[in-house]
């Protein structure tokens, strides 16, 4: 898997359909996080901004995925028919045990409530 540093972390880049199936398995062993952003979007730009600033953990906790959904825009609808949840931008989807254990877009993306539910 490729690395890359699109902003402040070290992000696995999702950019293609193939990915979906060894995130689904990666999910057994940790949980795993889909960050689907718009490069275009100031809305996308500011939960990103935000998100990173608030992330804390362990690169050894959660494995992350960034998203561009201007370059990979068929891929963010293959994400929403294999996970079952609607396309938002910008959006986190959180996968444990091969299910969407939380997801949420805009504003109301938390990286407290990720957390939250990671202790669970």
């Amino acid at each position: 898997m490729s690395h890359i540093k699109y902003t402040t972390m070290n992000w696995i880049a999702l950019t293609n359909t193939n990915q979906l199936e060894e995130i689904l398995k990666l999910s057994n062993i940790t949980p795993v996080l889909i960050f689907k952003h718009s490069t275009r979007c100031g809305i996308s730009r500011m939960a990103l901004k935000t998100f990173e600033r608030e992330f804390d953990l362990d690169e050894t906790e959660i494995s992350i995925f960034f998203l561009d959904l201007l370059n990979y825009r068929a891929l963010s609808q293959d994400i929403s028919i294999k996970f079952k949840v609607a396309h938002q931008s910008p959006q986190v989807l959180l996968i444990k045990n091969e299910e969407v254990i939380y997801h949420d877009s805009h504003d109301y993306i938390s990286f407290d409530k990720i957390k939250e539910i990671l202790k669970k």
